[in-house]
């Protein structure tokens, strides 16, 4: 029986991408059209793992992933980097001065914002997929309207690609990471990346010195980011992504950050594959 993956979107958006290229074995690919919608089919077991968008180098983390991965108790087993190409495309025999709409999932749009901006009569309309707009315009004949989805789209959905390469930054990086129900664990020479989140004291530098500690353990701190916390107002939850060389200078910053957190919590132990 093959493992089933959940994806945010459908065949042909960057998470299909993701699958294909992350893993090594035959895989099921289960859509999804919302990341709450993606938690919930781990969580009932529809699923076996899961790919979830987390950061993108253009627009930056997706925090509300994290919370998610959090609330639901899931396991970071790893990571997967890809370079986003977004291309404009529309039904075939369209030009760029039919466009009067442009649809797309909203990270796509911010991506290729310098772009848009040249054309400030078209409409930017937020969709819940990439691919799955493209497939929409396809299926239901739309002039007049244009998706941003990657080359694999406008092939997969018989679009043509009116303009390519529209994202501002073009090395444009979305850092993807795989998630179950369950922790996979990896032999600790394996692990050299994890993501973490802590509470701190609300009190004068309680951050600078959980900031010391990571430094004096050798571990490089690769992201913070604040979340505050709904039920107590001017409390926030920090999440961390952290890199090593040595697991025992992580072990020891780890049982520090136990002692000193209010709350601490390991989100993930996995393998750093930054290119």
């Amino acid at each position: 029986m093959n493992t089933k993956i959940a994806i945010q979107g459908i065949l042909g958006s960057f998470h299909h991408q993701v699958v294909q290229e992350y893993f090594d074995q035959v895989v099921e690919i289960e859509e999804c059209l919302s990341f709450e919608e993606l938690v919930d089919s781990l969580m009932s077991g529809k699923s076996d793992q899961a790919v979830m968008a987390i950061e993108n180098s253009i627009a930056g983390p997706i925090i509300p992933n994290y919370a998610l991965i959090d609330k639901n108790n899931l396991h970071i087993i790893g990571e997967h980097y890809l370079s986003i190409h977004q291309n404009l495309m529309a039904l075939k025999g369209q030009k760029m001065e039919d466009i009067l709409e442009v649809h797309s999932h909203p990270m796509a749009l911010l991506q290729c914002m310098d772009f848009l901006k040249k054309y400030p009569n078209v409409k930017l309309v937020e969709d819940k997929d990439t691919a799955e707009t493209a497939r929409r315009i396809q299926q239901n004949q739309l002039k007049g309207i244009a998706a941003i989805a990657s080359q694999t789209a406008s092939e997969m959905y018989d679009l043509e690609i009116l303009a390519p390469e529209i994202q501002t930054i073009k090395n444009n990086m979305t850092r993807f990471v795989i998630i179950k129900k369950e922790n996979s664990f990896l032999k600790e020479n394996e692990i050299n990346r994890a993501s973490l989140k802590f509470e701190l004291d609300h009190k004068r530098g309680s951050l600078a010195a959980v900031l010391n500690v990571m430094s004096d353990c050798k571990i490089n701190l690769t992201k913070i980011q604040s979340l505050p916390k709904i039920e107590t107002p001017w409390k926030y939850s920090f999440f961390v992504d952290v890199t090593f060389e040595d697991y025992n200078d992580y072990a020891k910053a780890k049982s520090l950050l136990e002692i000193m957190a209010e709350y601490f919590k390991v989100l993930g132990e996995y393998k750093n594959t930054k290119p």
